[in-house]
């Protein structure tokens, strides 16, 4: 079990831990140790999550393992660990896969981030997701570690789905999610909300964090 390493689950904006718990149970069953991160995603700044959620949760795994620190997130989770990354190296490195991150801001909080109702239900870090030059996520840098990407480009959601250009998922477009020096990139048709809770998509985040690359489609 050491050798599979732990794997930090982050969730996304306004979620809970319960919502990484179906793939938290495939970790556990895979032979990963796991530390699923419950975190206030509505209070405080990315940066600040960066700093004292993600930090804390790097601190703790290296603490009980000798084994790699990986890290599997869902949507604004996967920002909060570039932003630890760009400034922090761990002991002992593992690989990351991001589903449905917003890696280039999302058109949603540029069309509604100045109404009061969607500032004070995302709070700062998500109000901080837009598509300019100067969002949070394209103030970071591209990926030097061993990144794989999953996103979704089907949304049951007509009025978000209206906002963002081209094939989607309801909350972030297909090419927001991309970004550069990612090792392997997949496309699934399922929406932004549950995409962490697909069979299709468990399987892959697995068989990245084991051969650091996704599985490829059968022929």
């Amino acid at each position: 079990m050491a050798a599979q390493g732990t794997v930090i689950l982050l969730h996304g904006l306004a979620r809970t831990r319960r919502s990484m718990g179906k793939l938290e149970r495939a970790l556990k069953r895979a032979g990963f140790r796991t530390l699923n991160v419950g975190y206030p995603s509505r209070r405080h700044t990315i940066a600040h999550l960066a700093d004292t959620v993600v930090a804390e949760a790097v601190e703790r795994c290296q603490g009980r393992t000798t084994g790699p620190v990986h890290f599997v997130t869902h949507s604004m989770g996967g920002i909060l660990v570039r932003q630890f990354l760009a400034s922090h190296r761990l002991d002992n490195p593992g690989r990351v896969v991001m589903l449905a991150p917003p890696n280039h801001g999302s058109e949603i909080v540029d069309k509604l981030g100045s109404r009061w109702w969607f500032r004070w239900f995302n709070g700062p870090a998500g109000c901080s997701l837009g598509t300019g030059p100067d969002s949070v996520p394209n103030r970071l840098g591209p990926a030097d570690y061993p990144l794989g990407i999953i996103a979704g480009n089907h949304s049951l959601d007509p009025v978000f789905s209206r906002m963002i250009p081209g094939p989607g998922d309801g909350k972030v477009s297909v090419a927001s999610t991309r970004l550069q020096g990612m090792l392997d990139f997949k496309i699934v048709p399922h929406g932004h909300t549950c995409i962490m809770n697909r069979n299709e998509v468990i399987r892959q985040v697995l068989f990245f964090l084991q051969h650091g690359r996704f599985e490829p489609a059968e022929i």
